[in-house]
């Protein structure tokens, strides 16, 4: 009975679930891929001497040794309740649906200029080498098919580490390009007022900005999921505090210069980065709605029985369920890519829908229930003023998105664009 004894406590963890693995490399290669993007990685270490509050609230009442909160969405239960728990909900897993879009755009983005580069290439400058993204879309969305049948969080630690490793592949080939190239002049107010770009124009994009660079938190979407990887000791919150960044908004590798090849090597890397944080960014969604289907179907075996299928000596464990709706999921985020490529616009949208609430409002609302900070007190004061202006920064971001994207659907043929 001791052997057995002993053999479940290396299998299971403090609340009887699997046990975990993670540690702060796992963790690492896993924010690396969320967050990371050319040319923000000094902001890492900023955030880092910033701290985190949501990585507070990981364990309920007591960060240390209380009841582990899987979820964001569970966090928010505990500490707000109900109904900010739906809220939160909505919006997290909106937001974890609508990335997968914005990185099918992405991949395609680079992967057609690519192609664009090769054909100026070979046929000159003046040649029109416009393409469509819907082959490049379709080969990534076809890739993500397979990659989507990986059962968990837990088991992607191999792919977000070759997609965290080519984030600095892509960062440091942009870094150097750009010091070897001379670009315009700039001013303090950016882009300037002309015969191209009215007043109104000016001001649409730099409210549509604010959501790109909100993008730049997407981290908070997925923090509890990463910290649901570490091993419980040391702590989960000792492990994850120092491994906080950011991701950039825009790629900036897609232009038509020279060198070719390390342009093109730039793009492959942004490619294989993608693929990577795709699944990152997916597999929390997939995981919800799974949990909501044993909960509502708990003896259907559709739904919750796997079956072993060995492939070359491998065994797979295989879920019919798993298999036919994460496969629908897919084929809807890439359709939904093709009938709306526009790449700052829908990654804007996404980024300012989940600033506001996800990144400040949640957190910050969690910490003074955590706290027990007193309503009107000076600090809780201070906090809803800069809920407040978060929020009311979200909502211009999430106009401004909207408007440009409805702009440009007007200017092109649905699946037919080309660039």
């Amino acid at each position: 009975m001791s052997i057995t004894k002993a053999i479940m406590d290396l299998e299971v963890d403090d609340d009887g679930r699997v046990k975990r693995t993670g540690n702060v490399w796992t963790a690492t290669t896993h924010i690396i891929t969320v967050v990371i993007g050319a040319g923000v990685l000094a902001l890492a270490w900023a955030m880092a001497q910033l701290g985190w509050i949501a990585a507070d609230c990981y364990r309920f009442p007591d960060p240390i040794n209380g009841k582990r909160n899987y979820t964001y969405m569970q966090a928010v239960k505990v500490y707000l309740g109900g109904r900010m728990h739906l809220i939160c909900g909505i919006i997290v897993y909106a937001k974890l649906a609508g990335i997968t879009v914005g990185y099918t755009i992405t991949s395609s983005t680079s992967l057609a200029a690519i192609g664009k580069s090769a054909c100026l290439r070979s046929k000159g400058h003046q040649a029109d080498c416009r393409s469509s993204y819907n082959p490049y879309m379709i080969g990534f969305g076809t890739l993500q098919l397979f990659l989507s049948q990986i059962p968990n969080f837990h088991t992607l630690t191999w792919l977000s580490s070759v997609a965290a490793v080519t984030s600095f592949g892509y960062v440091l080939i942009a870094i150097g390009l750009c010091f070897s190239r001379k670009g315009a002049s700039t001013s303090i107010f950016g882009t300037k007022v002309g015969p191209e770009l009215s007043a109104a124009d000016k001001i649409w994009r730099t409210c549509s900005s604010f959501g790109n660079i909100a993008l730049a938190c997407n981290y908070a979407t997925v923090i509890y999921d990463i910290m649901d990887t570490l091993r419980s000791t040391p702590s989960e919150i000792a492990l994850a505090m120092p491994l906080l960044g950011i991701k950039h908004q825009e790629i900036f590798l897609l232009d038509f210069m020279n060198p070719y090849w390390l342009v093109a090597i730039g793009d492959i890397c942004i490619v294989i980065h993608m693929v990577g944080a795709y699944q990152v960014m997916a597999q929390p969604f997939f995981r919800i709605i799974e949990i909501g289907a044993n909960i509502m179907w708990p003896n259907s075996n559709f739904i919750n029985k796997d079956y072993q299928i060995s492939v070359c000596k491998i065994t797979i464990n295989m879920n019919l369920f798993r298999l036919i709706w994460r496969t629908i999921f897919v084929i809807i985020a890439t359709v939904l890519a093709m009938a709306m490529p526009f790449f700052n616009e829908v990654l804007s949208l996404l980024g300012a829908l989940g600033f506001g609430p996800l990144v400040v409002f949640f957190p910050v609302q969690m910490h003074i229930a955590q706290k027990n900070i007193q309503v009107l007190s000076l600090k809780w004061c201070a906090f809803q003023l800069l809920n407040c202006l978060c929020l009311f920064v979200s909502f211009v971001a999430v106009v401004a998105s909207v408007h440009q994207i409805s702009q440009n659907l007007h200017k092109f043929k649905i699946f037919g664009y080309k660039n």
